[in-house]
């Protein structure tokens, strides 16, 4: 008799996950685990090339964003950086600690506040952006531009998507 939670199968006969890139990790794979492994293997590079600067990939992202859109509030960051209000407050304050942001009032809402970077924030910024851009140069290595595009395209075009709201197609 075997005990609960046994399994009948030998340790032999037990499949062992090929590495990413093969199998059901490659191009057998659904797209939507193709993308979410490709993408923790990138954070997880760019974790690494950012820990010198003692930046996270979320700082590096709301950084980049007050770049693009300065005046930005919390709650919009959270949107446009795709994490949650209160994992923003949290780096708005570390970063607002280390003078890399500052706040200032919204002009008409006085208890909105508008964050931008400093000149510490974008020096900061611009070495983060080296790293970045070197992890970028390795991902469209072999890519012709014309290919790069198109996937810069379909990837935009899968954040886009108005099917990403949970609805299930039918």
């Amino acid at each position: 008799m075997r005990k609960i939670g046994t399994s009948a199968k030998t340790p032999a006969s037990r499949k062992i996950p090929p590495p990413p890139g093969q199998g059901k990790r490659g191009e057998q794979g659904y797209l939507a685990y193709l993308l979410r492994q490709a993408q923790a293997a990138t954070r997880l590079t760019l974790e690494r090339a950012l820990a010198d600067l003692g930046v996270t990939p979320p700082q590096f992202v709301v950084l980049t964003m007050l770049n693009a859109y300065p005046g930005l509030s919390g709650a919009d960051l959270a949107r446009v950086a795709l994490l949650t209000p209160q994992t923003v407050g949290v780096i708005i304050r570390n970063l607002e600690r280390d003078r890399a942001i500052r706040k200032t009032p919204h002009p008409l809402h006085g208890r909105v506040l508008q964050w931008e970077l400093t000149r510490h924030g974008t020096t900061l910024l611009g070495q983060c952006r080296r790293h970045a851009l070197a992890l970028e140069r390795r991902l469209a290595a072999g890519l012709t531009a014309k290919e790069q595009l198109t996937v810069r395209r379909w990837l935009s075009k899968i954040a886009a998507d108005p099917q990403q709201d949970g609805q299930r197609d039918r």
